[in-house]
């Protein structure tokens, strides 16, 4: 294992040095243990490389802002191994990262595969919604509830040592890395790129997954030119984890066939040893046969076109962010000819200009807009702009104390409206889902 600076990631090697180099790269909430039954096979053929997210199976905290940021990290470490050219496989987050890596630095990538992974995952609320809940409670809900998101519900039953493995893997981790990994997840949004990710790519989701299904995998099949999906029956979203014989095959059989020959000015890569591997800590079960797989051509569709951006592009983007999809996307539902005007200054002025400028975060803001609000007793306004406090990182008690600033200088009676409103957001915004 490797000493990490911040612009780097953890990793270790596995199988031979000379061989061709391999990356795994784990979703969210797990750590390079996800791929141990991988192992044993890929690595008699490859050169195993597999890294932890920040903040994950005990990497040093160092959050990151997005998913580039992520795929910037991974460089950085191969390239101070030496490591020019790869493949590539991760799950979830971690094939997020392989699209970027596709779409962003595709000299270094001789061929891809993304498992449960989408184009653009879930909505951004949903994600944001999950980081203002582990800001508040901690990691422990959504450590509690990830068996459920993770596998079907007849592998936890029958596997209940690997139940708990994934429990305690998602508590662990840094509650702040888990957010900033939330937000990344939040903002990632490729499907106008998808037609120029330039090597072959396997698509392989489990038939039961309810977080990145079927659907999602399509929609990446049907984007990326040279891609091929495989569904693998009776498992969800962990798969390699639930089915890892069959993903083995699967990863073997992609990789044997489809990994693009280095260029002619490339001379290749070196690979240096790393520190000795720690042991494997996901529990030992007998591996399954490997599941029966269907395997469909792919439907290749032509990159849309992007505008550049105008102001009001900038202040949807930002409005949409703080406010969420949902409350942005009711008031446009109730514009007409009437309102749209005073909604375009809206969204221009007060998002794509104050709210973009650079001279004050957006916890700052936050703070400022809670006490105008306050000052001026417009408590649903105050409502909506709790809840957006809460996604931009304020706690609970933050916003406590800024509402007990504001009661003595906009006074007690306003403060106490204030309160009550605040109350029942932050109520309704960090508890857990059951």
């Amino acid at each position: 294992m490797s000493e990490t600076p911040s612009n780097t990631l953890q990793y270790r090697f596995d199988g031979p040095e000379e061989a061709p180099v391999l990356i795994l790269g784990p979703s969210l909430g797990t750590t390079w243990h996800m791929w141990d039954r991988q192992i044993p096979e890929l690595t008699k053929q490859w050169r195993v490389f597999r890294f932890d997210l920040p903040g994950h199976g005990g990497a040093p905290a160092h959050p990151a802002a997005s998913v580039g940021d992520l795929a910037t990290r991974l460089l950085a470490t191969l390239e101070s191994l030496g490591v020019h050219r790869f493949g590539y496989a991760g799950c979830a987050l971690g094939g997020a990262v392989g699209i970027e890596l596709a779409l962003r630095h595709p000299e270094r990538l001789a061929s891809l595969a993304l498992i449960a992974a989408s184009p653009r995952f879930g909505t951004a609320d949903e994600f944001r919604q999950r980081g203002v809940i582990v800001r508040t409670n901690g990691l422990d809900p959504i450590a509690r509830s990830a068996p459920e998101r993770w596998f079907t519900g007849g592998f936890a039953a029958a596997q209940p040592a690997i139940t708990e493995w994934a429990v305690q893997m998602v508590r662990t981790t840094d509650p702040g890395c888990y957010i900033a990994a939330c937000e990344a997840l939040a903002s990632f949004d490729v499907r106008a790129g998808l037609g120029s990710v330039g090597v072959p790519t396997l698509v392989l989701v489990g038939s039961e997954d309810q977080v990145t299904g079927p659907a999602e995998a399509r929609t990446l099949v049907a984007g990326i030119p040279d891609a091929r999906l495989a569904v693998v029956p009776g498992a969800s979203h962990l798969v390699p984890v639930e089915q890892p014989a069959a993903v083995t095959d699967l990863l073997v059989r992609h990789f044997s066939t489809a990994w693009q020959p280095l260029p002619e000015i490339t001379t290749g890569h070196v690979v240096l040893p790393a520190a000795a591997p720690r042991p494997p800590q996901a529990p030992g079960v007998a591996p399954p046969q490997p599941a029966p797989v269907a395997e469909i051509a792919p439907a290749a569709v032509p990159p849309q076109v992007q505008g550049s951006p105008d102001p009001y592009d900038t202040g949807i983007k930002v409005r949409r962010e703080v406010l969420g999809d949902a409350h942005v996307d009711g008031i446009l539902e109730q514009t007409d000819a009437f309102s749209e005007d005073f909604q375009q200054l809206v969204t221009r002025y007060a998002w794509g200009e104050v709210w973009h400028r650079p001279g004050l975060d957006r916890r700052t803001r936050s703070c400022v807009t809670l006490t105008a609000l306050v000052a001026g007793g417009h408590l649903d306004e105050l409502a909506v702009h709790t809840r957006a406090a809460l996604r931009n990182g304020l706690t609970p008690d933050e916003i406590k104390e800024v509402l007990l600033q504001a009661a003595v200088y906009c006074g007690v009676p306003a403060a106490s409206g204030a309160f009550r409103v605040a109350r029942q957001v932050i109520r309704e915004e960090t508890t857990p889902p059951e």
